[in-house]
């Protein structure tokens, strides 16, 4: 009996938090200053949703609170829409040593009709460590190979991966690699990018010609259809400005019309071929050192603002080292472009309605306004800033969520030995 009483006990302190119920009560946020997520700030706001929908937006002298069932007091504290997590692996590893818990990548090349969604874990205890900081929504995406598979939008708090989908197969990943190869401090041509480039062209091919001349089903060439005929976006995750191009050529000739530029690291080079044919960069990580030893030292952290300025939708990305628990830090990035000359607003949608755009999602979220759904956060400070972010409230689809976790429990743990509770 004792043993089990310790078991529950420390299941009960350990286990990821209880999805939120859904909506019952109308809920009216007031006094806060919103940060729409659409570039406009509304100072002394009156926010209201019901049954999960946004349905009063405004200035706080416009609202009657008694039409509201639960008023909450805002009064100094910021506003903000649900960040937007694009190109993760939240769900997908739990922990990068345990190879079990490992579900990121398929074995192959060429992997289009691999689906994410069905590996996405909502019992990840990392996941829950990054909602406190006002990341609610993600892009659940493959890893590997040339063709990494097919990724789909989930929202951050859900019993499993039905009820968590927003979106379901909504881009193909392709990894395009470098064309060039450094060999005993020599940069010479790559002769697998080639080959790949060869194996591409090949499969596309075949791709193309499956519907018209094939008559028994192949799975592989199935799941390609959607971006071949408009009905999908096709994520080209490529750095260097010269594979941009080649890339972007590439598809186009095999009728591809929805791409999206994911790292970019160099898209600055190539930012009016960008915005000419109206492809939009989910960029790479941006507290990154340089690519080249030629970069200055700072260049990623002026890469949201080079793009900008060159009128190319923009949005943040954090794949790399050790991206699941770095997810957490993803506001800051788009505090650093603020720093680096980008206004804040403008940030702001990088992390919101700019990424739910360049999903296609911005029907759904990214912005608050009536009528979308009530995904969103409160924060006492500015929620972009380290020192700022300190959220206590956050709603999915209007359900009151849970920002509590395994960090946040041994917080309050380590509070009371010090006896600073």
């Amino acid at each position: 009996m004792i043993c089990l009483i310790l078991f529950l006990s420390i299941n009960s302190i350990y286990a990821q938090q209880t999805p939120a119920p859904k909506q019952s009560e109308t809920i009216l946020i007031t006094g806060a200053t919103a940060h729409l997520g659409n570039g406009k700030v509304i100072e002394n706001s009156a926010i209201g949703f019901q049954d999960g929908k946004f349905t009063f937006v405004d200035e706080l002298s416009k609202a009657n609170p008694n039409d509201f069932q639960k008023v909450i007091d805002a009064k100094g504290h910021h506003v903000y829409p649900g960040f937007i997590s694009p190109n993760s692996t939240l769900g997908l590893v739990e922990i990068d040593a345990v190879s079990a818990s490992d579900d990121e990548r398929e074995v192959g090349a060429i992997n289009p009709h691999i689906r994410s969604i069905i590996a996405y874990n909502t019992e990840s205890r990392v996941t829950e460590t990054v909602r406190p900081n006002g990341v609610l929504i993600a892009q659940v995406t493959p890893r590997g190979g040339l063709i990494s598979g097919t990724s789909s939008i989930v929202q951050l708090d859900a019993w499993n991966y039905e009820d968590a989908i927003i979106t379901e197969n909504d881009g193909i990943h392709v990894n395009w690699g470098k064309s060039y190869a450094n060999k005993k401090n020599k940069i010479e041509p790559s002769s697998a990018y080639k080959k790949n480039k060869k194996k591409l062209k090949d499969f596309f091919t075949k791709a193309k010609d499956y519907k018209k001349n094939s008559k028994e089903r192949n799975l592989v060439y199935e799941a390609v259809q959607p971006i071949l005929e408009g009905k999908a976006k096709l994520f080209i995750h490529v750095h260097g400005a010269e594979e941009m191009t080649e890339a972007i050529d590439f598809f186009e000739n095999f009728g591809v019309k929805d791409m999206v530029i994911v790292g970019g690291y160099e898209a600055y080079k190539v930012a009016p071929l960008l915005k000419e044919k109206n492809i939009p960069v989910l960029l790479y990580r941006v507290h990154s050192l340089p690519m080249s030893e030629d970069d200055a030292i700072d260049l990623p952290f002026e890469l949201p603002k080079k793009l900008l300025d060159a009128g190319v939708l923009v949005g943040f990305e954090n794949s790399g080292d050790m991206e699941r628990m770095q997810t957490r830090n993803l506001p800051f990035y788009a505090g650093t472009a603020i720093n680096y000359g980008v206004p804040y607003e403008e940030a702001l949608k990088m992390l919101t309605s700019n990424t739910a755009k360049i999903l296609g999602i911005e029907k759904e979220v990214g912005s608050i306004e009536v009528g979308k759904n009530a995904t969103l956060f409160i924060s006492k400070g500015d929620a972009l800033d380290i020192i700022g972010n300190d959220i206590y409230k956050a709603f999915i689809d209007g359900r009151d969520i849970s920002l509590e976790s395994h960090h946040t429990q041994l917080y309050k743990k380590f509070q009371k030995k010090l006896g600073q509770e």
